[in-house]
């Protein structure tokens, strides 16, 4: 049976780089994979488009790409990634630009369009999921609307002969997916091997997590060479079976636990993992280490895909503002304390208009709250935060300016004050008709 081999390189916009390096060059992989994109990701990276036509893509697209290209030319490796972002154009013919730079220009390089579904939404009027409110009542807070776009486009580039597909928003498994469609000729109506192939990119999504890195907790689940941690590579047959490892020597583990873990993560109902492709089922799944940083995954189902697809609306929600200052020696908790209330009624007496407040004694109780934490020992240094959600940015502004007066108006002995005053982009989530989404594959350069 055949096999390939699909290494994760990366699990998010700013993960490290030498992993995928790594897998590169020692991990003998047939494909390089970088998820990179998450929900409010995008809709940043459009406010980014907006300003310069020619940005909008993942910051460390060119560092990325000059660390890999070669190797990967050298080796045969294609790269899949949704490095693009708000713009994958741009991304690929910067991509091009690097690969020229590198003594590589025949690499063929697509970018996949069509994820960008905002005037489509405006024209329906979508409710939106989360709230009772509607596209066209966000109004000029508007910023983005991308549909999560399948595994097709991506295959039938790869098909067509790329080397690196460069997508915006779609399914992160998709991105894995893709490669083992174009590999073994599966077919878009073949539920359950693109069932299983969604079990196997959703493992490998996450890049680290899978290896040891999220799951570690120190006395409970202790995982060696963390500050080496190797990303994971997914050994697929064309049959849709899985055994997930890594490069030999590199830290972190791969166990039926860790796998388990990252199998359960960001799923709702697992006989029912809504993909635009497929309706994954994980609820047969069975999970067998085979070896050392080896497990095997099986049993994954599918059913036919929906009819619409979710699409990652970013809008301007409101604004925060935020101030912070240190306390430390003999009574910190105490003076932290009063800080807070000193805070408390200057932001009433000055009129400061806000929608929502918080007081926080970081290290105290800025997680849990004060009930959890009312008996916890006396800290030595406590970090006082105050957070305010406003209407407006000079609203903002003013709360963390009200923390910073603490600096002479009391009480003693603060140091370390900060302020920042910034509007809120937020996500929701509408469906879309799936025919209303037009995915398209451009070529650059090569």
């Amino acid at each position: 049976m055949r096999t390939i081999r699909i290494g994760s390189g990366a699990g998010y916009s700013g993960d490290r780089i030498e992993p995928a390096v790594e897998l590169a060059e020692k991990g003998g992989i047939d494909y390089l994979v970088f998820e990179c994109l998450g929900e409010r990701t995008v809709a940043l990276a459009q406010q980014a488009r907006m300003k310069n036509p020619e940005s909008g893509y993942d910051p460390l697209l060119e560092e990325r790409m000059r660390a890999v290209l070669p190797l990967c030319a050298s080796k045969g490796i294609k790269i899949v990634t949704n490095m693009g972002a708000a713009n994958p154009e741009a991304a690929a013919r910067k991509t091009a630009e690097i690969a020229k730079s590198l003594g590589l220009s025949s690499l063929r390089i697509a970018a996949v369009v069509g994820d960008d579904v905002l005037d489509a939404c405006k024209a329906g009027d979508l409710s939106i999921m989360e709230f009772d409110s509607s596209i066209k009542q966000l109004g000029n807070r508007l910023l983005s609307a991308n549909a999560y776009l399948g595994a097709e486009p991506m295959a039938d580039a790869l098909k067509a002969g790329a080397d690196v597909v460069i997508t915006g928003r779609a399914s992160d498994p998709a991105l894995f997916l893709a490669p083992m469609i174009h590999a073994f000729g599966w077919r878009m109506d073949d539920w359950n091997l693109l069932g299983q192939g969604t079990v196997a990119g959703h493992l490998l999504e996450c890049a680290g997590q899978i290896t040891g890195g999220y799951f570690a907790d120190p006395g409970y689940k202790d995982i060696a060479g963390l500050a080496r941690l190797g990303f994971p590579i997914g050994e697929v047959g064309e049959d849709g079976s899985l055994v997930v490892t890594k490069v030999a020597g590199s830290g972190g583990a791969v166990t039926a636990q860790t796998c388990k873990e990252q199998l359960l993560y960001e799923v709702h109902d697992p006989a029912r993992y809504l993909q635009p492709d497929v309706v994954a089922d994980f609820s047969d799944v069975t999970v067998e280490e085979i070896g050392p940083d080896r497990v095997r995954v099986s049993g994954g189902r599918g059913t036919q895909r929906t009819d619409t697809l979710k699409v990652s609306v970013g809008y301007v929600d409101s604004y925060i503002g935020e101030g912070q200052i240190s306390y430390a020696g003999p009574g910190a908790l105490t003076r932290g304390r009063l800080a807070l209330e000193i805070v408390r009624e200057r932001l009433k007496l000055t009129g400061v208009a806000t929608s929502e407040l918080r007081f926080d004694l970081i290290g105290v109780d800025a997680l849990h709250g004060p009930e959890v934490s009312a008996h916890a020992s006396e800290p030595y240094e406590v970090r006082v935060r105050v957070t305010g959600r406003t209407d407006s940015l000079r609203e903002a502004v003013r709360i963390g300016n009200e923390v910073e007066t603490l600096y002479t108006n009391g009480p003693a002995a603060g140091g370390g004050a900060w302020k920042s005053a910034r509007d809120v982009v937020a996500v929701a989530s509408v469906l879309l008709p799936r025919a209303l989404a037009k995915p398209q594959i451009r070529f650059v350069g090569g």
